[in-house]
């Protein structure tokens, strides 16, 4: 048996028009303003190599790009021996310097090496490309054997960009955990700071039923342009910002299009099958923006050119200014939605680029799907068992197992989500009942938690995180245990925490999101809180929520989730419900 077949759809298929509201749709529609030719000159030119910004564009640029001014980053991984002696220099010796301090705090990034200098000082997390969530038992091994002896310093996440994250790396380390990671054909390459990072593809792609196309073939085409093969492109290692992408292929919308910098959408156009593309959207402590639409189509085959197009219209002309105000919906505010198409247009292979096919394939009114629990695979006779993973954290015995629960009843292969859970597939059905009573599902990564578990989701927090205002992944689970004690609901309600504003635990789409912030308490003292935020939509009528409460201390939060939960989602109190009984 194999899923990697890739189906293309033909025009008899079901079609809608847009599954976008209209309030995402305002950038589109705005009056276009005239653009000074000089805005349109590139800021940036190649040098050696490497992009870098033309001096003329230097003027109040922001400190991160004087830090890639003064040492490429990119270098650490395209000069032999930059890293390892870096890696051969002693801590105290690589303070003394801003350059070697900028190195390690600031340039790792490029590689995927994140030093968490505030809570746990001398260590790195590494984040990884895992295009699509998609990944082997083997990998899964070769990860834990990484954590497993950095002891109690040592676990890994699973993100919502369907990623690993993997924690307490050492910087000696370094040079051998990439050689390995290279063996079981992983990287880490590019995954941090002003970079595109992992493409997002449908957790189920070719084995849903129901699925529109395969996406893995096109998350892994854009994972193998973005880093070269894992060799490095150095033509876009140099963006104003981080930038997101994801390629749909399920009407549930998995694949979160609407909080991405380019998301593709399938739509048929004159019998071929393709995508219509929105753009620019985004989370950010001062701005959150909901992707638009580009009015384009692209064939799967220009699915990387188009890509390509976007992502220079972008290094080219983004501004480098006020770090809040360099992401890509900026620029497309900056010069008009008809402008940037313009400028994509002109970074083409042959400056042309279609407009929007009307044959949109999503169905607009379709109810998101639970892929938790046991389902039937679009192969006869096998099902997959979606795994919930409390906050995505797991240690170096969980990955173990995980692995060999993979290679026993499935095909070796584990599924990651935006939701930070685990699907196992390729299950035959005969070997599910088997499945089900292991330990690790019975006790620890439920197929069918509780209800509140379901939707919970949390970033790292202050833990590790040195941006993190507040704790968030213990504190959500008790959150969530200590309201399931006191309400009855009726249907998963999703919880997002994040722990400072930067949102990546993206809890403007939560039903009920949390927001780390420093609160006071009765008597006027500064304590751990957040700002509470409502009403967040996925699926086909996705928009972002809006702030409920701000500065609500911590330790007060659950009489307030309690209210919500009976005031908007129907709760009972379990004291009714008991005497009712």
């Amino acid at each position: 048996m194999s899923s990697l077949s890739v189906r293309f759809l033909s025009p008899s298929l079901p079609s809608s028009t847009s599954a976008w509201p209209s309030s995402t749709r305002l950038a589109a529609t705005q009056a276009e303003r005239p653009v000074e030719l000089s805005r349109l000159e590139p800021r940036v030119e190649e040098r050696e190599g490497y992009w870098v910004l033309k001096e003329k564009f230097r003027e109040g640029i922001n400190v991160q790009e004087k830090v890639k001014l003064q040492k490429e980053p990119m270098k650490f991984f395209m000069e032999e021996g930059l890293l390892q002696e870096l890696v051969n220099v002693p801590p105290e010796e690589l303070e003394k310097a801003k350059v070697t301090k900028d190195d390690i705090d600031v340039r790792l990034k490029w590689l995927g090496l994140f030093h968490r200098r505030k809570y746990q000082y001398g260590r790195f997390m590494m984040r990884l490309k895992l295009p699509n969530g998609v990944t082997t038992s083997a990998q899964t091994r070769y990860l834990a054997s990484v954590i497993r002896k950095y002891g109690k310093e040592g676990c890994a996440d699973v993100t919502t960009r369907q990623n690993w994250q993997i924690r307490g790396v050492v910087l000696p380390d370094v040079p051998e955990i990439f050689k390995g990671l290279a063996e079981v054909g992983l990287t880490s390459l590019q995954s941090g700071m002003d970079n595109v990072r992992n493409p997002v593809g449908n957790p189920l792609a070719g084995i849903d039923p129901l699925e529109i196309v395969d996406t893995r073939p096109y998350t892994n085409l854009l994972s193998q342009y973005i880093t070269a093969n894992s060799c490095g492109n150095l033509a876009i290692t140099n963006l104003p910002r981080k930038w997101n992408v994801c390629v749909v292929g399920s009407h549930d919308l998995f694949e979160h299009p609407h909080i991405n910098d380019l998301a593709y959408m399938p739509a048929i156009k004159d019998g071929q099958f393709g995508f219509n593309l929105l753009v620019g959207g985004f989370f950010s402590p001062k701005r959150c923006a909901e992707a638009v639409p580009l009015d384009a189509w692209v064939s799967a085959v220009h699915l990387v050119p188009v890509c390509k197009a976007i992502l220079e219209a972008y290094r080219d002309l983004g501004t480098r200014g006020n770090r809040q105000k360099t992401r890509m919906m900026w620029l497309i505010d900056e010069l008009g939605i008809e402008g940037f198409r313009s400028e994509v247009v002109k970074r083409m292979p042959q400056q042309e680029l279609e407009t929007a096919s009307p044959q949109e394939l999503i169905q607009k009114q379709w109810e998101r799907r639970d892929y938790l629990g046991v389902h039937p695979q679009k192969q006869e006779g096998f099902s997959f068992v979606g795994v919930h993973i409390p906050v995505g954290r797991v240690q170096a015995d969980d990955m173990d197992e995980l692995a060999r629960l993979a290679d026993t009843y499935g095909s070796g292969e584990l599924r990651l989500t935006v939701e930070q859970n685990i699907i196992i597939p390729n299950i035959e059905n005969s070997k599910l009942e088997a499945l089900l009573k292991e330990p690790l599902l019975k006790n620890r990564f439920l197929p069918e938690p509780p209800l509140l578990m379901k939707g919970l989701v949390a970033c790292t927090g202050n833990q590790f995180c040195g941006q993190g205002i507040i704790e968030t992944k213990v504190r959500a689970l008790k959150v969530a245990e200590e309201v399931e004690r006191q309400v009855a609901v009726t249907r998963p309600v999703r919880m997002h925490w994040t722990g400072c504003p930067n949102s990546c635990g993206q809890v403007q789409v939560a039903d009920i999101g949390f927001m780390g912030c420093m609160a006071r308490d009765e008597n006027g003292k500064p304590c751990e809180g957040v700002d509470v935020f409502l009403g967040g939509r996925i699926g086909s009528d996705s928009h972002l929520g809006d702030v409920y409460k701000k500065g609500v201390p911590c330790k007060d939060l659950v009489p307030l989730v309690v209210d919500i939960m009976v005031k908007k989602f129907g709760a009972v109190p379990r004291e009714r419900e008991e005497g009712e009984d």
